[in-house]
């Protein structure tokens, strides 16, 4: 993410009500600059080297206030471990890579619109949804002569 993503953030967390002492707020400029969903563990390790007073305990404790104020979303991907992204990215959703766990985001029109078509079809609307598509590179094929 970038500075501003990091800013957006930090004044989220502020408007939702959360004190922010100097160990949240570092969590908070991490998470900011992750490109990727780490679980607390993760967290922790890159906290950690920009403050090596931040227990472990403290990284749990703030992403669980984190997620309980909407700053932060938990995902549990094939893994099983939560994971955690901040919540100011917009809607989209996640490929998983089941070979390698990467989590690849995308947004498409396209399924906004199936899924609501799908919803209306069957008397509802949709409330909210989450897609999760567990995917593995395509093999590239090789050609055989005469063929």
């Amino acid at each position: 993410m970038a500075e501003k993503a990091k800013d957006d953030l930090i004044a989220l967390a502020k408007a939702r009500g959360v004190r922010l002492t100097g160990p949240r707020r570092i969590i908070l400029e991490v998470l900011g600059a992750s490109d990727d969903h780490p679980d607390a563990l993760e967290l922790h390790r890159l906290v950690a080297a920009a403050n090596p007073g931040i227990s472990l305990a403290t990284v749990y404790r703030t992403v669980s206030l984190l997620e309980e104020k909407g700053v932060l979303e938990k995902h549990t991907f094939a893994d099983g471990r939560a994971r955690y992204e901040a919540t100011i990215g917009g809607h989209h959703h996640h490929m998983i890579d089941v070979e390698t766990g990467a989590v690849i985001e995308f947004a498409s029109e396209e399924f906004e619109r199936l899924h609501e078509d799908i919803a209306r079809r069957h008397g509802y609307e949709v409330v909210d949804h989450k897609l999760e598509l567990h995917v593995r590179r395509l093999k590239k094929r090789t050609r055989t002569r005469g063929g």
